[in-house]
């Protein structure tokens, strides 16, 4: 029993990240940590967004919320899909990646609600920042 339970602890293992990076951090080009986990979490929530698995789509009101924010993800060049779900690797759950998560951190970027840290992925949420996710997402930073 005792060994069974010291190899079963050993098996998990936790992630340890840098604060900065774990609350909010670029993944390539989209949101990722708790901000970009967050924003997800309401996306699904409000119905916005429908993801399963790897796959993700975005609904009739999710359209319509995103054009209300400005975010367009026709404007992002390539050829990946619109949604696309994200295993986010602090979280351990999902952000939303596709051009439609790489239009939202451009837009995020643009309005100067986050900053890039120099050096880093590690995004810095402004204070115009913290008041406009808690007004669009009730997310507080």
């Amino acid at each position: 029993m005792t060994i069974a339970n010291r190899r079963r602890q050993s098996a998990v293992r936790r992630t340890v990240a840098p604060s900065g990076l774990a609350d909010a951090r670029t993944c390539y080009d989209h949101l990722a940590g708790r901000l970009g986990v967050g924003i997800a979490d309401v996306l699904i929530a409000r119905g916005h967004i429908v993801l399963a698995g790897d796959d993700a789509a975005i609904t009739n009101s999710g359209r319509q919320f995103f054009e209300a924010l400005g975010v367009d993800p026709a404007a992002v060049p390539g050829r990946r899909p619109c949604c696309r779900a994200c295993l986010d690797w602090t979280e351990r759950r999902p952000h939303l990646a596709g051009k439609l998560g790489s239009a939202l951190a451009q837009q995020f970027l643009a309005r100067g609600l986050i900053e890039r840290q120099r050096g880093s992925r590690a995004l810095t949420v402004t204070p115009a920042g913290r008041r406009r996710l808690f007004e669009i997402f009730g997310l507080e930073f």
